[in-house]
């Protein structure tokens, strides 16, 4: 299983971003897929996260409204798209892959080594 973002940057306040995630090594539609992310001085947080292929989206209370995930399952590609963007958003962006699907902040068991997302204000 092998999970590569692309993507993140720097961008002022109010600008958007969007976050790739190519998969590969595994059926794309049995696993749990999401986005995490992690700043510093501050624990991992769950951004958005689908358990299964007919399922809803989860998005953190703090994203809501401003991100949006997407799946390309041609050709096994996880989006996250980022608008509004704020200097709280700053920090590593991560795509994890679950199997059995289930989301979960700690139980995801397959991660990338993640891109960096910096908000200027």
């Amino acid at each position: 299983v092998q999970l590569v973002e692309s993507g993140g940057g720097l961008v002022q306040a109010g600008g958007s971003l969007t976050l790739s995630c190519a998969a590969s090594g595994f059926q794309f539609d049995d696993f749990a897929l999401g986005w995490f992310r992690k700043a510093p001085g501050k624990e991992r947080e769950g951004v958005s996260c689908i358990s299964s292929d007919h399922g809803s989206i989860y998005y953190g209370d703090s994203v809501k409204g401003r991100f949006t995930m997407s799946r390309d399952k041609v050709n096994n590609m996880v989006y996250l798209q980022m608008n509004n963007l704020k200097p709280e958003d700053t920090a590593v962006y991560y795509c994890a892959a679950d199997f059995p699907p289930i989301c979960s902040i700690d139980g995801m068991d397959y991660w990338g080594k993640g891109t960096l997302v910096n908000v200027s204000s």
